[in-house]
């Protein structure tokens, strides 16, 4: 049986081509063979009864994996449109048997360290990790589609394809797409033999010999359904013994195969699929809908657009119907394919812009499509027990990047916190950390970022030999990097992390080598840096209800020991050494509150003494002295005037120019509110100012770039105030800055009738029943406000 009677029915495709799909289907339709042989592992035949079941939602892939290895994988994706789907739900539901002719897995699994493995030019066959589209098309040097395409006139291949195969009616010949397919794919091979990938010979060797034992088994006739470019490869006549011959010596694996779920932006060639396509979405589309495809995705796209709030009506569908059809009939194509819709939308419901139009890429055109596979799938216990957790927590996967904020106080929500962050341990990053979109600081709510991607299932199944559970692998897989780990701050964030998973058991074995690390590292900075994540510990230990006691203890030791070694530490520094240690005096101030807040008595009082002694010593860096002086500031630790006291010293003429601006940036720098501390202080700012004056022209050149990344981190509305404070003077500095003479807004008193003016608005917010009244005694009492904070267009002497 074949389609004009000799051998096997050949039908060669392009993977993932809606045209392709609804070709076979017609062909295998109008032959009826008695069994049906489909490029990929032979090892998926145990599997393929599973593409029947209604658990099974295209698209999905057969996943294959070294036992031992799990890493070294390799994927086959099947969508709806692709021929091979196709031909295998046919023949399920026809019980006609499905083979599987490629090379094992086991096979090119274990040449995946010799060569990568790809398929032809027309895309498909295996796809490690890793492999772009790119890769393939170079390894190939010949791209069988766009020579056929310049043969017939064409400098698109991809349009070529479409309006020869993808765009057909779908009437006629059912075999006639396929001999001209195969005819024209034979005049390339004889032209350019394996186009330049060899692996390819040894693939076809191994098909040849599974359809010559399939053609003895069954009377009935046999169809392959393969990428077209091997057509040619498997009509040619050679021996049993030279096919073996070829497949002699290969290499060979253990590895495991089951169904995975798959998504549309995989399939997509900018996710990385060598046998991927541009446009998934619009193939997916295009299969489904048959009759009147334009009318239809045009409907999408309306809705879509509707959906996000954009004005599409009726008449627009419409009219972008009508131009989509009068550019493919200008452009002479048999249909208006992906390249006129899109011409036509941008025209009609974007209004000529691209903005609009990358989203209908994004969602319609590519897609979130993500796939299912049904419980009877073989998967490592670790996956069944990550599945049984997904459902009790409901969560349920998606390739739509989507985020969950999640109250801690709720058991289900800090069960799908604990979930998420041992996933993270496990390498399993279906969810991120990101910052909540509510201004919270408490440490019971969490946002995370979750988008299910199919290389997951490749983690889980790596993840498998730490346990059988997702518990006890997270477990397992803390105590192995705490051993592993080689900085003192490496194994305080796993703490932290084994706070957040709640993992009990592994938490000892943690603690036991942070004590021992901090023990022996004598290094200060790496203290420094350890201590904020273990008292970060501390509090989710609380919000969580673990026992953090012996935490506790080490993070009071750690503390200590910072205390101590922290003045040295920061004497002789160079520059960027002592932005650094700066870092590190920040990080462990925030630590040290925590502590205090966790019940740690002593803590501060010590942390304030250590903070004396570097703002007054004067082999400390000027960056970490200005710093320690604002800290203590913060904390009203300083003296009315002691402020001033320090900066005056600071800002001496005995001082460098680089020095003093680098104590000014460690004072009043890095985003610490510095600006409106020279707004409201102006004795400081008038400290700074005669500094600034009094800088000679060649050292003010130096310290410039300094001032500058000081000053620019400011506001503009903090900017423009202190520039009109610096235009006006100091206050108290004469005649001019008596109290009735400053601007509005800066006298040392209260201007009471600029006060009462705002009241009437705010009783207009509250709603209160004189507010008209109000509003028209007070009228008058705000109109000398043309000036004040916000008026002047001066900056810092020119710095900001």
């Amino acid at each position: 049986m074949s389609e004009r009677g000799r051998g096997p029915l050949m039908l060669g495709v392009r993977h993932h081509g809606p045209g392709s799909a609804r070709a076979v289907r017609a062909a295998l339709d109008a032959a009826g063979p008695g069994v049906v042989l489909v490029e990929g592992p032979p090892e998926a035949d145990a599997l393929v009864s599973l593409a029947a079941d209604e658990g099974m939602v295209p698209p999905v892939a057969l996943l294959a994996h070294v036992v031992d290895e799990p890493g070294r994988s390799a994927f086959w994706p099947l969508a709806e449109f692709s021929p091979e789907w196709v031909a295998i739900r046919w023949a399920l539901e026809r019980d006609v048997p499905v083979r599987f002719i490629d090379l094992p897995a086991a096979h090119s699994l274990a040449l995946r360290g010799q060569a990568e493995m790809s398929d032809g030019p027309e895309g498909g066959g295996e796809q490690g990790e890793g492999q772009s589209g790119e890769d393939v098309r170079e390894a190939m040097r010949v791209d069988p589609l766009a020579v056929l395409a310049e043969t017939a006139g064409h400098d698109d291949p991809e349009r070529w394809w479409e309006d020869v195969v993808e765009h057909r009616a779908g009437a006629g010949d059912a075999f006639a797409p396929f001999e001209a397919l195969g005819e024209a794919m034979g005049a390339l091979r004889e032209e350019y033999g394996d186009g330049g990938h060899e692996r390819d010979l040894v693939r076809e060797a191994h098909m040849r010999l599974q359809l010559r034992a399939a053609q003895k088994e069954f009377a009935d006739g046999v169809a392959v359904v393969c990428g077209a470019w091997h057509v040619p490869a498997l009509r040619v006549k050679t021996t049993v013994a030279a096919d073996r011959a070829v497949l002699k010596g290969l290499p060979k694996a253990k590895v495991d195969m089951t169904w995975v779920p798959w998504t549309h932006r995989r399939l997509a060639r900018a996710g990385g699929y060598g046998a991927g396509i541009d446009s998934p979405g619009w193939y997916g589309h295009l299969f489904s809908a048959p009759d009147r495809p334009v009318e239809r995705w045009m409907t999408k796209v309306a809705g879509l657009f509707r959906d996000e709030d954009r004005i599409v009506s009726p008449a627009h569908v419409i009219e972008a119907v009508r131009l989509a059809e009068t550019l493919a009939a200008m452009r002479g194509r048999p249909l208006a394919g992906l390249t006129e819709t899109t011409d036509a939308i941008r025209a009609v419901m974007c209004e000529g812009s691209d903005v609009p139009l990358s989203l209908v890429h994004d969602k319609l055109v590519v897609g979130d499509v993500l796939g299912e596979v049904p419980d009877a799938a073989p998967a490592v216990p670790l996956q069944r027990d990550l599945t049984r957790l997904q459902r009790s927590l409901r969560l349920k996967p998606e390739a739509l990047e989507r985020e969950l904020e999640l109250d801690l106080r709720k058991e289900t929500d800090a069960a799908r916190s604990r979930l998420l962050h041992r996933l993270r341990l496990l390498d399993v990053g279906w969810g991120e950390p990101a910052r909540s979109v509510r201004a919270s600081t408490g440490t019971f709510r969490e946002t995370w970022r979750l988008r299910w991607e199919p290389e997951l299932s490749v983690r889980v199944a790596e993840a498998g030999v730490w346990g059988t559970t997702v518990l006890s692998a997270a477990t397992a897989r803390a105590e192995a990097d705490a051993i592993g780990a080689q900085a003192l701050a490496d194994v305080t964030a796993l703490a932290e992390r084994c706070l957040l998973a709640e993992l009990p058991e592994a938490l000892p074995v943690v603690m036991r080598v942070l004590a021992d690390r901090a023990a022996m590292d004598a290094d200060v900075g790496h203290l420094a840096q350890a201590l904020p994540a273990l008292v970060r510990s501390l509090r989710y230990g609380d919000v969580r209800g673990t026992d953090t006691q012996a935490l506790s203890e080490v993070a009071a030791g750690l503390a200590e020991r910072v205390f101590v070694g922290l003045p040295p530490a920061c004497a002789g520094l160079d520059g960027d050494a002592a932005a650094e240690m700066r870092g590190h005096v920040d990080a462990v101030h925030a630590a040290v509150g925590l502590l205090e807040d966790d019940g740690t008595a002593g803590h501060r009082g010590r942390w304030h003494s250590v903070l004396r002694v570097l703002a007054a010593r004067d082999s400390v860096a000027g960056v970490i002295r200005g710093r320690c002086a604002r800290l203590l500031l913060d904390d009203g630790q300083l003296a009315e005037g002691e402020a001033a006291r320090l900066m005056g010293l600071a800002l001496s003429p005995g001082t460098g120019p680089a020095e003093a601006a680098a104590w000014i940036e460690g004072f009043v720098g890095g985003g610490s509110g510095g600006g409106l501390l020279l707004v409201h202080d102006e004795r400081l700012l008038t400290l700074v100012d005669d500094w600034l004056t009094g800088v000679s022209a060649d050292a003010f050149t130096d310290v410039l770039p300094l001032l500058r990344r000081t000053f620019s981190a400011y506001e503009s509305g903090v900017r423009r105030t202190l520039g009109e404070l610096v235009r006006r003077g100091p206050a108290g500095a004469g005649p001019a800055a008596a109290v009735g003479t400053a601007p509005p807004g800066f006298a040392p008193g209260l201007d009471q009738a600029r006060a009462d003016a705002v009241l009437p608005v705010l009783r207009l917010l509250l709603g209160t029943d004189d507010a008209d009244a109000d509003a028209t005694s007070g009228s008058g009492s705000g109109s000398d406000s043309g000036s004040g904070p916000g008026r002047g267009d001066n900056d810092l002497v020119g710095v900001a």
